[in-house]
């Protein structure tokens, strides 16, 4: 064991963020904590790593390990250099020792200032420095809050085999399901509090998630069914018997306390475009250059209505400046870009504008517009925002007091409610959970106009691009078709000594044929008459129980009595799972045949 967290409770504003978690890591533990933004996930790892405290329970750490946090958002002192910032919290010899490596992972983070101050780094600059430092920090466990937050994908490839190297402890918060499924082998999903512990990769995960629902989901209807036949039995009244089982009452009672099972909402992304004419937007030999170096260098390109366009590089490649190019943000220092009448572009930037925080969430939305046209009709503003996650006591809640993720999907959904017909999305995976994730990737999907994506993440990539640019040092836009996959297939290895080294993707297993669910005909003869059946029995039960009462002072009879109701009372039971049975498979098909 290296770190025990047991019965962990935290809450915000009286509302239990962490109820009851209990969380072990061993050393053979490589997890990844996964779950919608704002269920608590970033807490949890600030209570492993000891920088806050639970309201209640208890966090171990076992004598003789070292804890290494990154923290999703790093804070550093102003005046420090980067290399004092890497070594901090490490004893002045260690520095001596481990100061060459620690210049060779910076760089190889794309970190080569090694003098200067912290305070002067970008927000994607200092979490690189942060990991450098969790890194070189001889720890047993590492604690890492979104690791591949700012990373291109030549570092996340480097990162990921570094972590599968690793012979420690790892906690981890990451997006990144490549990842997921390549380095973890335990995924610990938080929801409502929970947590649900589960030992597979990610791709494994979403299987035995799958059966867990489907298991609750099961057993909730089960309830209800019961719940059904016992109320009708408690209200048809005396005629049917003299008394009533205080037991079954007692059972009925409890089954109504039970909870239903909880289950995370996700995010429903309905949102309009304006209309897109004919003519949308042509680059023509476009350049860009700062202080003499060229970042593009004369690129043209068409853009088509449907596009769907990944872009990748190195950091500091001129990624970002490509989508300000497109925006209009910058203009280039040759050639010409031709925007059509009808574009109207909606741009989600890697930082989030400044999101006022004195404002309420509601304000936030109206002040972009308070409607917006769907193809289900007109929405209000509160209607997308409980479309996005936010509840409608949450609607005036200053937007200071949000979490990082939440801040994000707000910032999402002000860009959508402005009905753009060009989405240029610049790294739109880093702080948005996995569910968001997944719902975002269907929504490009069916976009009514074109888009243009920054992002480091694989997964999306393959989801989502048709074609990828590949933006260059020296300022070469390289376009290839399909998706990340199919980039590193087609990339050649001497194009750069440091191209990602990526398995080609296993084909996908053939999909088993879904078997239609139906009655056999003897089933559909039992599900007609079992009702009938039990009302019977139940009868007969209460019949032997007016005869035992008649008959209270014979003995005798009273145990043949007993002994038979004792026999009735076993066909009820089996009777009853039967009609259970029965009763939730008639639910599942009448399901499967409501969306045939």
């Amino acid at each position: 064991m290296r770190i025990s967290a047991e019965n962990i409770v935290r809450n915000f504003g009286g509302k239990p963020v962490l109820d009851g978690v209990t969380l072990h890591v061993t050393e053979q533990s490589r997890i990844g904590l996964i779950g919608v933004n704002g269920t608590g996930k970033s807490t949890l790892l600030r209570i492993l790593a000891g920088v806050d405290e639970p309201d209640s329970g208890a966090v171990t750490v076992f004598p003789g390990v070292q804890v290494s946090y990154l923290a999703q958002t790093p804070e550093m002192r102003p005046g420090r250099t980067v290399l004092e910032q890497v070594f901090a919290a490490c004893p002045p010899d260690f520095r001596d020792l481990n100061e060459y490596e620690a210049k060779s992972m910076l760089t190889r983070l794309g970190i080569d200032e090694f003098d200067r101050d912290v305070a002067t780094l970008s927000g994607g600059q200092r979490k690189r420095v942060a990991l450098a430092a969790a890194f070189l920090r001889p720890a047993e466990a590492l604690i890492l809050d979104e690791p591949t937050n700012h990373l291109d994908t030549d570092m996340i490839d480097w990162l990921e085999q570094r972590l599968r190297r690793y012979t420690g402890s790892i906690v981890m918060v990451t997006h990144d399901r490549y990842f997921l499924d390549r380095v973890v082998n335990t995924i610990a999903e938080l929801s409502h509090g929970k947590l649900y512990s589960y030992e597979a990769n990610y791709s494994r995960f979403l299987e035995l998630r799958t059966e867990r629902l489907e298991s609750a989901r099961a057993t909730e209807r089960k309830r209800q069914a019961v719940l059904r036949r016992e109320y009708q039995w408690i209200t048809r009244g005396a005629q049917a018997r003299t008394t009533k089982s205080g037991e079954r009452i007692a059972r009925y009672e409890a089954l109504l306390q039970q909870d239903a099972p909880e289950e995370d909402s996700s995010v429903e992304i309905s949102a309009g475009a304006s209309r897109l004419g004919k003519k949308t937007l042509e680059m023509r030999h476009v350049s860009k250059a700062f202080d003499g170096r060229p970042v593009i260098a004369d690129f043209s390109y068409t853009l088509l209505r449907d596009d769907r366009i990944g872009v990748v590089g190195r950091n500091g490649a001129g990624k970002s400046t490509l989508l300000n190019l497109i925006a209009g943000i910058l203009q280039p220092d040759a050639g010409e870009i031709d925007r059509g009448a009808t574009v109207k572009i909606g741009f989600f930037r890697q930082e989030n504008e400044a999101l006022p925080g004195e404002d309420k969430v509601i304000e936030y939305i109206n002040n972009i517009s308070p409607t917006l046209r769907t193809r289900e009709g007109v929405v209000s503003a509160s209607q997308m925002l409980e479309k996005f996650l936010f509840p409608s006591d949450t609607h005036f809640t200053p937007i200071a007091r949000l979490s990082g993720g939440e801040k994000r999907r707000l910032y999402l959904l002000g860009i959508l409610m402005a009905a753009p017909n060009v989405l240029l999305l610049d790294e739109p995976t880093n702080d948005l959970d996995i569910e968001t994730l997944a719902v975002l990737e269907e929504y490009l999907l069916t976009f009514p106009g074109a888009v243009v994506a920054v992002s480091h993440d694989r997964y999306f990539l393959d989801k989502v691009a048709h074609h990828i640019f590949e933006v260059r040092r020296g300022g070469e836009v390289r376009a290839y078709a399909g998706g990340y996959a199919d980039w590193v297939a087609k990339r050649l290895p001497d194009d750069d000594p440091l191209a990602p080294r990526e398995e080609k993707a296993a084909p996908a297993a053939p999909r088993p044929k879904r078997t239609r669910l139906r009655f056999s005909f003897k089933e559909q003869r039992e599900y007609d008459t079992i009702d009938a059946d039990i009302a019977a029995l139940e009868e007969a039960i209460a019949a032997l129980d007016r005869q035992m009462e008649a008959c209270a002072s014979d003995y005798v009879r009273l145990g043949e009595l007993g002994a038979e109701k004792e026999q009735l009372s076993a066909q009820l039971d089996e009777k009853t799972e039967r009609w259970l049975y029965l009763t939730d498979l008639a639910e599942r098909i009448a399901a499967q045949d409501a969306t045939k």
